[in-house]
C-alpha cells in the first residue's frame, strides 16, 4: 500500500503535467473548475490535498481519465 505522501506527489505531479501538456495556465484551470489559483498551485506543489471532486472536476477540464493522474488505481 502506497503512503499518503506518494499518493499526494503522483496526483500533484501528474496534475501538473497533464495541464501544462494542455498548454493551460494555472489561472485558465483554476476558473474553469472554480477554484482559485493559489488553491490550484497548492495542490500542485503537493501543499495541499484535493478532495476527490476536486481532482475530478481537473481530469474533466484537462479531457483526461482518472488513471492518467493516479494510474496505480486497481481495476
Amino acid at each position: 500500500m502506497q503512503k499518503d505522501n506518494e499518493i499526494l506527489t503522483q496526483v500533484s505531479d501528474n496534475i501538473r503535467l497533464a495541464r501544462l501538456q494542455k498548454r493551460i495556465s494555472q489561472e485558465k484551470l483554476a476558473e474553469m473548475i472554480d477554484i482559485s489559483t493559489k488553491y490550484l498551485n497548492m495542490i500542485e506543489n503537493r501543499k495541499a490535498n484535493p478532495t476527490i471532486v476536486i481532482v475530478i472536476k481537473i481530469c474533466i477540464a484537462l479531457n483526461i481519465e482518472l488513471n492518467t493522474i493516479y494510474p496505480n488505481i486497481s481495476k
